[in-house]
Parts: C-alpha cells; sequence; structure tokens
C-alpha cells in the first residue's frame, strides 16, 4: 500500500511531465503536417504487421475444414497479396523514419536557437555562475535527446495502440475470455517496471549533469594548457578529469543497474504472457472452442503484441533521457534575464557623451557588501576621465555599469540627462566602445575580428582603422595579411598586437564613448607605448573612461577619480593631486621608484 508522500511524488512526478511536454509542445505544433504523414505512415506499418496472423489463420482454417480448396492458385494469391503489403510496409517504413528525422532535427535546430538566443539575453551574473562546459552539453547532447524523443514517441505510442485494438477484436473473435486475460495481463508490464523508469529518469539527468562537468573540465584544461604546463601540473590537471570521468562511471553503473532491472522485468512478463498464450488456447482449442487456425494466428499475435510492448517499454529509456533533456532545457529557458529595455525604452541618437552618475550603489550579491555606496560623479562631454586606487575599489564596476552589463541596485545613471534604464541596450551598447586588459579575438581571421566592430566595412576603411591602431604595418607583415588566422583566443598574435587589433575594432564601430580597462597593463615597454600612442589617438573627441595601474599614462587626463572603498577620495588633475600629497600622490611616487 503506498503511502501518502509517495502518492504525492508520484502526482508531482506526473504533473511536471505534463508541464515539460507542455512547455515542449510549440515546437512541435510547427510541424503538425510532418507529424500527421509519419503517424500515418507508422499506422499503415501497423496494420500491415496485423495482417499476418491473419493469413496464417485463413490457410490453417482452410486446409482443416477443406484441404481441396487449398489450391495452388488460392496460396499464390495470398502470397502475392502478402508482398504487395510488405512493400507497402517498406514504403511506409522509409517515410516515417526519414521524415520523422528529419522533423526532429527541426525541432532541435528550433529549441538550440531559441536557447543560444536567450543565452545572449542573460545578464554577466548569470554566467558567473554558470560553467560554459554545462551550457554546451545542454545544447547538444540534450537537445539530440530530445529530438529523438520527439518523433519517435508519437509514433510508437500510436503503432502499440493500433495492434492493441487490432490484436484485441482479433482475440475477441476467438474468444472473448482469451482476449480478457491476455489483456489483463498487460498493464501488469508498465506497473512493475514503473520504479525502475523514475530511477532510471534520476540517474540519467544525474549524468547529463556529470557530462556537463566533464566538458567544462576539459575546456578548462585545454585553454589553460600553457599555464598548465608552465607550472608542470599536467599530473595535477589528469587527476581532476579522472575524478569527473571516475564519478561518471558511477553514476552510468547505477543506470545500467536500473536498466538491467527493467528489462529483466519486461523479459520475466513477456515469458509468462506467453505462456498463459499458449497454455489457454492450447486448452481452448481442444475443448472445440477456437480452431487451429486460430491458435496459430493467436501465437503470431501475441508475438507482434509482446514485440509492441517491449518497443514500448524500452523506448520509455528513451522517454527519460527525453524528458531529462528537455528539463534541462527549461532550466535554462526559465533563467529571467536581469537586464532588459523597459515597456518606454527608446533608441538614443547624437549621443553627445555626457555620462553622471547620481547616488549609486551596487553590490555583485544582494545583501553583501557594497562595491559602490552613494556614487556620484559628472563625466562631461569630451572628457578625458582617468579612474586609479587600489583593487576592490570599484573601478571595473563603475565602468561595467554605463552599459548595463550589471544594474546598479539604487541611484541612476544619466547619458546625455537620460536615464540609461530608458534607454534600449542595443542603442546604449552601440554608443560604447570597450577596449580591455584580457583581449578576446574570435577563432577566425584577423579581418574577421576587424569587422566584429562594423559588419559592412569595407576594405578601405578596415585598413584606416588598422592604420589609426598602428596595427596595420605587423598585420601586413603576417604570411596572410589580413587573412592570417589567429587561433584560439587570437593564440597566434603577441599581447601587444591582440591589443591593437582590439583598438582598430573599436576605431571601426566609432563611439562616442570609450571605456580603457587596464589596456596596457599586460604588456612590455615597447608594446605599451604603442598601444598607448593608438588609444591616444581613439580618444580623441570622445567621453573617455579610463582605469589604469601604471600610473603614468593618465598624466594627462582631464581629471583623476582616485576611488576606494570608501568611494571617491581623491579627484582633480595630476598636478592638483600630486600637490595635494594625499593617495594619488604617493601612488604615484610608488610607482615612479619601481
Amino acid at each position: 500500500m503506498s503511502t501518502k508522500p509517495e502518492k504525492e511524488k508520484k502526482s508531482s512526478t506526473t504533473q511536471k511531465n505534463i508541464a515539460l511536454i507542455k512547455r515542449f509542445f510549440p515546437y512541435l505544433k510547427k510541424h503538425l503536417g510532418t507529424e500527421l504523414i509519419v503517424l500515418a505512415c507508422a499506422a499503415t506499418s501497423a496494420t500491415c504487421e496485423i495482417i499476418l496472423p491473419l493469413i496464417v489463420r485463413k490457410i490453417t482454417d482452410q486446409n482443416t475444414a477443406d484441404p481441396a480448396g487449398l489450391t495452388v492458385e488460392l496460396i499464390a494469391a495470398i502470397c502475392v497479396a502478402y508482398i504487395v503489403l510488405r512493400c507497402l510496409d517498406s514504403l511506409a517504413s522509409f517515410c516515417q523514419s526519414y521524415w520523422g528525422h528529419k522533423m526532429g532535427t527541426k525541432i532541435e535546430n528550433a529549441m538550440r536557437e531559441d536557447m543560444f538566443d536567450h543565452l545572449q539575453s542573460l545578464s554577466f551574473t548569470f554566467f558567473d555562475n554558470t560553467k560554459v562546459g554545462q551550457l554546451m552539453s545542454r545544447m547538444t547532447s540534450d537537445l539530440f535527446d530530445v529530438a529523438e524523443w520527439a518523433h519517435h514517441f508519437p509514433e510508437m505510442v500510436l503503432m502499440t495502440v493500433v495492434k492493441f485494438v487490432a490484436s484485441f477484436f482479433i482475440f475477441a473473435t476467438m474468444d472473448i475470455r482469451f482476449a480478457l486475460v491476455i489483456f489483463i495481463l498487460m498493464p501488469f508490464m508498465i506497473i512493475l517496471t514503473k520504479k525502475s523508469r523514475t530511477k532510471m529518469r534520476d540517474t540519467f539527468k544525474a549524468g547529463r549533469h556529470q557530462v556537463g562537468e566533464i566538458n567544462a573540465r576539459i575546456e578548462d584544461s585545454l585553454l589553460g594548457v600553457r599555464v598548465v604546463r608552465s607550472f608542470t601540473n599536467e599530473k595535477t590537471e589528469k587527476d581532476k578529469f579522472s575524478k569527473g570521468n571516475e564519478d561518471y562511471v558511477v553514476i552510468r553503473n547505477k543506470s545500467h543497474k536500473y536498466m538491467s532491472q527493467f528489462h529483466a522485468t519486461v523479459k520475466l512478463i513477456d515469458g509468462v504472457t506467453y505462456i498463459v498464450v499458449v497454455g489457454m488456447g492450447a486448452l481452448l482449442m481442444k475443448n472445440g472452442i477456437i480452431s487451429s487456425g486460430d491458435f496459430a494466428a493467436s501465437l503470431l499475435l501475441i508475438s507482434t503484441l509482446l514485440g509492441s510492448i517491449r518497443t514500448i517499454v524500452d523506448f520509455s529509456e528513451q522517454f527519460s533521457r527525453g524528458i531529462t533533456g528537455v528539463e534541462r532545457f527549461a532550466e535554462i529557458m526559465n533563467e529571467v534575464p536581469e537586464i532588459t529595455d523597459s515597456p518606454d525604452a527608446v533608441d538614443i541618437k547624437n549621443v553627445q557623451g555626457d555620462i553622471e552618475f547620481r547616488n549609486v550603489s551596487f553590490s555583485y550579491v544582494k545583501g553583501e557588501k557594497e562595491i559602490l555606496h552613494h556614487l556620484d560623479l559628472h563625466i562631461k562631454k569630451g572628457e578625458n576621465i582617468a579612474l586609479v586606487g587600489p583593487s576592490g575599489g570599484g573601478k571595473t564596476t563603475l565602468c561595467n555599469l554605463i552599459p548595463r552589463f550589471y544594474e546598479a541596485e539604487s541611484g541612476e545613471i544619466l547619458l546625455d540627462g537620460k536615464n540609461i534604464k530608458d534607454i534600449t541596450l542595443r542603442s546604449l551598447r552601440e554608443n560604447i566602445g570597450v577596449v580591455a586588459q584580457d583581449v578576446y579575438l574570435f577563432s577566425g581571421t584577423i579581418r574577421d575580428n576587424l569587422i566584429y566592430g562594423k559588419a559592412d566595412a569595407t576594405d578601405e576603411e578596415i585598413i584606416e582603422a588598422a592604420k589609426k591602431a598602428g596595427a596595420h604595418e605587423f598585420i601586413s607583415a603576417l604570411p596572410n595579411g589580413y587573412d592570417t588566422y589567429t587561433g584560439e583566443r587570437g593564440v597566434k598574435l603577441s599581447g601587444g598586437q591582440k591589443q591593437r587589433i582590439s583598438i582598430a575594432r573599436v576605431f571601426l564601430k566609432n563611439p562616442p564613448i570609450l571605456l580603457l580597462d587596464e589596456a596596457t597593463s599586460a604588456l612590455d615597454n615597447e608594446s605599451e607605448k604603442l598601444v598607448q600612442e593608438s588609444l591616444e589617438r581613439l580618444a580623441e573627441g570622445r567621453t573617455t573612461l579610463t582605469i589604469a595601474h601604471r600610473l603614468t599614462t593618465i598624466r594627462n587626463a582631464d581629471e583623476i577619480v582616485v576611488l576606494t572603498e570608501d568611494g571617491i577620495t581623491e579627484h582633480g588633475s595630476h598636478t592638483e593631486l600630486m600637490e595635494k600629497g594625499g593617495i594619488y600622490s604617493n601612488m604615484y611616487k610608488m610607482y615612479a621608484v619601481m
């Protein structure tokens, strides 16, 4: 007897499955025409399969009742008719498989595109807390399982229903008791395997999660292969990978255990059902209730029926994988973007670049210590403002709030007198250029990376931007010039070269606002000089915020703002702050001595 908690758990699982199927249905709905064709083919195939027992029944009964009537002509006609049916069955099976898989692939593609689009809309906070390997697993293997489940499940259900109904009526024409006994046994297979199916689903989900962890570990190790080898930590990485791999083996072993239990139970019930049919059929035939033709047909029918049951029961394994994939898909799609356009947001045009922070507070985790606390700062159009101070003071955070990579908790940020929350994200970010210390170049050619700043840029514009960034000379010297492959994350280029390409990218974008986040701190002296000259050209006529640890690079800034954990503690020109003898003066003198 089931306890109340067990009943509630079963009800909850059922409701959850229904909710997930509803979540998936809109993707299937777009292909209902194809699905109807596939189902028609499945029904045709199932019907053709039922015909053989009826043919055997006819031949056996004819031979028993009137052997002379079983002529060669009749046998030939039956065989030809059966071959025609088999040809029809083969054609239906081909169409069912081809169109079904084609539909499944389209569904998989649509779901993957929707997930990718949704991921693009999520805030940096989500990515700060999520492993890329997990996301890749959800977008590939999970959605493949969903696609397989999507087109196989309706077909299998329909074929089983057709075979069940047809078989019931055929058995009923023999003897209604025969039909009832057989169909009373069928539900036991479903009931006795339910527990194994539930455990299988849980282990499939855990397995999917662990595959994501393995992907994340591989990505982390391979992308950091230079660091791994420089510290001779190959064994450490191997141990980490082995641990994740062993965890996956444990999960898969559990999964195989439940699958084995599942198939063993099915096989046992299979055998019991078959012997019941043989025994009861033999007794009914002995007592003259059914004919020898009925008995022969019943053996073929039960074989077909049990095969169909095995297929649908086996498919529950695929159902578990598929519904798990839908669940993991829904988990991502249910993530609500923290930063979105407000209902009244508008595009901003003719941006001047006047930026104002009014009483702005921010923390990365709500309730924890604020990085910025009631900050006020006004940056006038065309000003070059430098942000300096100790690490953790909020310099990068302040810059990230302007393009709304993160959202201020309180206060407001104005651009040309308009709250940035009332400006569309696309319009806002189109007017801001970012050059960071950690340059990201996409796998592709130098040209591919440059036109990221302007997709329709002409060759002349690309070359002009590269010249302004001081990059044209070294690019031209490369074997394939602008069509040189940069490698993963630009690994084939030096730090200074990558930085100048990133600056050229911003030259092409030509934004009125520029954010420079320690753009030269990781470079050698020669590269720093070249990049600094490029940055100065880039900053001309633009509102510029520069974060710098190398204080010599910001001496000519219009204003230097010292930002610490206590907020803005000093501001003024280089000369004014040096005369003041405060935090900036001490930092500069310390840097000069180094």
